[in-house]
């Protein structure tokens, strides 16, 4: 996948050269994300700590996000999640048996995720892996074809295997829930650019994600502000959101992706040369099947409504369609349920 451009500021360092990576097998798993917490908000992008509940409900995706007196998962502690889910699918792509629990070098896990690897930073990842533990998810989402309401912690638990006389981890055993790990097994993933570890801003790895998981290989992705807002769990006003979006455009670093304001006060995500890999153009929808979602769905933002059903229409083989207004309102009238 492509990187972020050359000489952009704002990017953190690589700290650990591409080469290194391979000098051990673990690092051949290339980054992976669950569809599921790509599409909606989880994590906290607060840098303190963030003891609010939060409550999103979109298009019937209901989800609560309570947190432990150590405050919620931020989206910095996912890169934890992110190198568990990496190395599960390797596994799985290898043929080999995977389980819930797996067992990981700290040293390991901060090298991939373009960490430090101070005694500072085996600080703050023992603190990630109890906020981990502690944020309580309550949803509906469906995961690997199966919706149920259900509670867990992100991860089920986690324990220091080995560590130093000084105390710092060496090695960690992670257990992850059920839910997640149904989706790792289901294949309900998608590959990251290695360039989102060096994403400074929470609210830039956030955008970076609903821009992979919407617009994926596609032409183009164009979205609401009010929509962005909300699938991003920002808790800053609009008016600020919308500044930190421009301000994005005018950095122009996010990996993959460029990101253009059009009139409408909508965002558009393109990918940058290179990534769009599917050869069938993608069906383009008249203004009147557009018009027909609105009424089937009111209150839906529509332009990601025909994202989603791109997403669908890609990762089913790309088909040609004869009529693909008929095809979307149709899939429109089965999500209405």
């Amino acid at each position: 996948m492509s990187s972020a451009v050359t000489g952009a500021g704002g990017l953190l360092p690589d700290r650990h050269k591409q080469s290194d990576f391979f000098l051990c097998d673990i690092f051949d798993a290339i980054p992976k994300d669950d569809i599921a917490s790509m599409e909606h908000p989880l994590f906290s992008l607060a840098t303190r700590p963030d003891r609010r509940i939060l409550q999103y409900d979109h298009n019937g995706t209901e989800i609560t996000v309570t947190p432990s007196v150590r405050g919620l998962a931020t989206i910095h502690d996912k890169d934890i999640l992110l190198f568990c889910i990496s190395q599960l699918m390797a596994g799985i792509n290898a043929g080999r048996t995977v389980s819930r629990t797996l067992h990981l070098k700290a040293h390991d896990l901060l090298v991939a995720t373009n960490r430090e690897t101070s005694g500072d930073s085996y600080r703050r990842l023992r603190e990630a892996f109890e906020r981990l533990a502690g944020t309580r998810i309550t949803t509906n989402i469906v995961t690997g074809d199966k919706e149920v309401t259900t509670g867990f912690g992100l991860i089920e638990s986690w324990q220091i295997e080995r560590k130093t006389r000084g105390g710092r981890m060496v090695s960690v055993a992670v257990t992850l829930s059920e839910w997640l790990f149904r989706a790792v097994v289901s294949k309900s993933v998608l590959t990251l650019s290695r360039d989102y570890f060096r994403l400074r801003k929470p609210l830039e790895r956030r955008i970076y994600e609903l821009a992979r998981k919407h617009c994926g290989r596609q032409p183009a992705w164009t979205v609401s502000v009010d929509t962005l807002l909300k699938k991003s769990g920002s808790a800053s006003p609009r008016r600020v959101f919308r500044k930190m979006l421009r301000d994005m455009i005018e950095a122009n670093h996010l990996p993959d992706y460029e990101i253009e304001e059009v009139p409408g006060d909508l965002m558009r995500f393109t990918p940058r040369g290179g990534l769009v890999s599917v050869d069938v153009p993608p069906p383009i929808l008249s203004a009147d099947a557009l018009e027909e979602a609105r009424r089937l769905m009111p209150g839906t933002d529509v332009y990601a409504l025909e994202a989603d059903w791109r997403g669908v229409w890609a990762r089913t083989g790309a088909q040609r369609l004869r009529k693909p207004d008929a095809a979307f309102l149709g899939w429109v009238k089965k999500r209405k349920g």
